[in-house]
């Protein structure tokens, strides 16, 4: 079986999709390092927690956006969840595709919910893995869980895509320095 290891960020607000808004996210192939970035909602950040984003009253619609590809406006948060399982399962194909996450706790509830709630099913399955788990765990140190954020090369400012890419970069840093495959 192949499995493919995919870096996923969402930017949302909210405790759970229940009471929040997903206004966007972006997914990094661990390999490859593509990128698959969606935005749902314009924002402005919180006044009080800048990390969190409060969505405008205005939807723009919904873009996707894909290396080489341009950005382009699709109808609806159907069309956008259908363009990532396009890119995820014909694009980038596995047997399986691996959500991948700082906090899959949070991130991944969001994108699960969004397959959901266009009623397409989630590429990813039913289960995701924390870096900051994995990281502590090569360490030694169940505790340190965030030691390995420190070897993020692109900036983690909040855009999902730079944030996605940060984390894979420094989850290779943490794979080689303990002589793992991947």
């Amino acid at each position: 079986m192949t499995q493919r290891f995919f870096i996923v960020d969402v930017e949302a607000n909210g405790e759970s999709p229940i009471n929040g808004t997903l206004v966007e996210f972006g997914v990094v192939d661990f390999t490859t390092h593509d990128w698959f970035h969606a935005h749902l909602w314009d924002f402005v950040p919180d006044p009080h927690i800048p990390a969190i984003p409060v969505p405008t009253e205005r939807n723009p619609g919904v873009t996707t956006s894909v290396p080489g590809s341009g950005r382009y406006n699709v109808a609806s948060a159907r069309a956008v969840f259908a363009d990532l399982t396009h890119w995820l399962t014909v694009l980038h194909p596995a047997d399986r595709h691996m959500f991948v996450s700082d906090n899959p706790a949070y991130d991944y509830m969001w994108v699960a919910c969004g397959f959901d709630a266009v009623g397409l099913p989630n590429p990813f399955g039913m289960t995701g893995r924390r870096i900051g788990d994995l990281a502590a765990g090569l360490a030694g140190n169940w505790r340190n869980t965030s030691a390995w954020k420190k070897h993020r090369r692109t900036r983690h400012d909040h855009n999902p895509v730079n944030d996605a890419i940060g984390n894979a970069e420094a989850l290779e840093t943490v794979l080689r320095r303990h002589g793992q495959r991947f």
